[in-house]
């Protein structure tokens, strides 16, 4: 396993965002999910690093196949609106459906008649509050019947949404999914693949959530959303070439960052490194920490930092405890890939867990200083640079 110092480890984040055109364009799409909380409330939320706000969810009912807006979620959807409506910059909001906890989506989506319900539905609601757009977040569809029903849904949504623009005469609403990390998916060894001609026909585009590759299921410590990975294909490279290769438009993917770090007790303190083997997820909730928290953790514990080269993420420890996660470093690296690969842009899950100062969120919006450009790239490796280069190159 190969360790960076600081220096070296944003060399190559430096490169990578060095390999675009210096003459391109801003990225289309930096983007953040908002969950109602009462500790981090909409208005908290720094405007002027993102383009699009995404309020995070709302759900079907069951029965009646349509969203579900209680009394307290109506005051909800008012103040969010409300509140970027008399923000400058403005944002575009899209309203999410779904989430990772159970929804009948595979029943709904079965048919052209629940389907249509279901859709007339969103429309409905995004238009009543004022959004900008629907987003589906299914997770996940579980064979090739659902991804079939999705790619039907994709495009009867499209139909629905342009007709509804034709006759109110507003913009068109945006339309927008939630993925995998990667295009295919095993359930119970039954593989399956998103509908990529539907995908590139009738949706703006997809939020790939490249992370949540290891976690509290693991019994060792691991890169949770690792730009590489050497020994397995879960990484966010592995899951965008996936994406590519299958034929999804780079201008139709939105790669996700994770904003929160996931945690381990070491089962031996003396063996730390990524691989190690853990007695359980600890400390945080459920061995997960926003990054706000893993700052706290590793200041007041002085922790040992460490920059790994070989997955492209940054992990500390102190003790027994270890936790892996993304800072501002490895996430530009990352973006600097994603814009190498021309992708629509990039979003973060989720708005209240970076620091105060929004760190991370604030380096994205940084312009690099092409004379530090030179002099970092100068004191990275040549071989790690060559390596790395060539696996981009392959995409």
């Amino acid at each position: 396993m190969a360790n960076l110092n600081l220096m070296q480890l944003l060399s190559l984040a430096l490169v990578l965002t060095a390999s675009m055109n210096a003459t391109a364009s801003a990225t289309a799409v930096k983007a953040i999910y908002w969950i109602d909380q009462p500790l981090f409330p909409a208005s908290s939320i720094n405007t002027s690093l993102f383009t699009h706000v995404y309020y995070a969810f709302l759900a079907p009912n069951a029965t009646s196949f349509k969203l579900c807006v209680s009394n307290s979620t109506n005051i909800t959807l008012t103040n969010f609106i409300t509140t970027f409506r008399s923000r400058i910059p403005t944002v575009t909001t899209i309203l999410s459906i779904g989430g990772s906890n159970a929804t009948p989506f595979s029943l709904i989506f079965s048919n052209i008649t629940t389907r249509a319900t279901f859709i007339n539905s969103t429309i409905s609601v995004a238009r009543a509050y004022g959004f900008d757009g629907v987003d589906l977040d299914w997770e996940f569809p579980q064979n090739s019947d659902d991804t079939n029903n999705l790619g039907s849904l994709f495009q009867e949504w499209r139909i629905a949404i342009t007709a509804d623009a034709a006759i109110t005469g507003k913009p068109r609403l945006v339309l927008t999914a939630a993925v995998y990390f990667a295009v295919y998916f095993s359930v119970s060894d039954t593989p399956w693949t998103y509908p990529v001609t539907s995908i590139n026909q009738n949706v703006d585009w997809v939020n790939v959530m490249s992370y949540n590759f290891h976690g509290s299921w693991n019994n060792d410590t691991g890169a949770p959303s690792g730009l590489f990975n050497p020994t397995r294909n879960i990484s966010v490279v592995d899951g965008l070439k996936s994406w590519i290769g299958a034929g999804v438009k780079p201008e139709k993917l939105v790669m996700g960052m994770p904003l929160y770090g996931m945690t381990w007790q070491l089962q031996d303190p003396n063996v730390n490194g990524i691989g190690a083997p853990v007695v359980r997820p600890d400390p945080g909730s459920n061995g997960a920490m926003a990054y706000f928290q893993v700052v706290d953790f590793n200041k007041q514990r002085n922790a040992k930092v460490v920059y790994d080269v070989d997955t492209m993420s940054v992990y500390s420890y102190s003790g027994s405890y270890w936790i892996g996660y993304d800072d501002p470093i490895t996430v530009t690296a990352k973006v600097g890939y994603a814009q190498a690969l021309s992708l629509r842009g990039y979003f973060f899950w989720a708005a209240g867990y970076d620091t105060n100062n929004w760190k991370i969120s604030t380096q994205e919006t940084k312009q690099i200083d092409h004379s530090e450009q030179e002099y970092a790239c100068k004191s990275a490796s040549n071989s790690v640079l060559d390596w790395k280069w060539q696996i981009k190159v392959e995409l």
